[in-house]
């Protein structure tokens, strides 16, 4: 991850950037995204992480029902007018998307853990979805391979599984389905 000063952007300094900040950076291959008005910058992802990502996203555009979508990065969500992140896979109502973003938490959001996003994802993030009240939180680490999934309950996440390897898992939400780590591997 790299967190980039307003100074190598010409973005505003001495206050918190915004959503409409954001809309300005270049279409340069990066993953741009806001934690709290920081400007948080990712490198293109690894072959395993998207090779993970589209096992996942087959698997969930299979299973979905048709009045909710199934999306891959980049696509912003707007937790707050400064926090607008991406994640990895979403899923949401149909009707909860704009053209250009999704306007609050999605039912659930699943990041691939990268080695340049890997604290983002398993701290920053979760607590902001956590907060912003998405349903579910999946964290894939692709490498293990394993995934941790948190559903939220009274307002807070809770830890409600954690499956390694080829452990057959019976996901319940956002939709019924069933797979294992070890699938989402080649």
């Amino acid at each position: 991850m790299t967190t980039m000063t307003t100074e190598m952007r010409g973005l505003p300094r001495g206050r918190a950037l915004t959503r409409a900040d954001l809309a300005e950076m270049p279409d340069d291959g990066h993953r741009y995204e806001l934690l709290d008005g920081v400007l948080v910058v990712s490198p293109a992802p690894r072959f395993r992480h998207q090779d993970a990502v589209v096992r996942l996203a087959h698997r969930l555009f299979s299973a979905c029902p048709p009045d909710l979508a199934v999306l891959t990065a980049p696509f912003d969500v707007v937790l707050a007018e400064d926090t607008v992140i991406q994640p990895d896979l979403l899923v949401a109502a149909r009707s909860e998307f704009t053209e250009r973003d999704l306007p609050g938490a999605p039912l659930l959001a699943v990041e691939v853990l990268s080695p340049s996003t890997r604290s983002i994802d398993l701290l920053l993030k979760k607590d902001r979805l956590e907060r912003a009240g998405c349903a579910h939180y999946w964290v894939v680490d692709a490498d293990e391979p394993s995934i941790i999934v948190w559903s939220l309950a009274d307002g807070a996440y809770r830890q409600s599984a954690h499956i390694v390897g080829d452990e057959l898992h019976t996901f319940d939400a956002p939709f019924p389905l069933a797979f294992a780590p070890a699938d989402l591997v080649g």
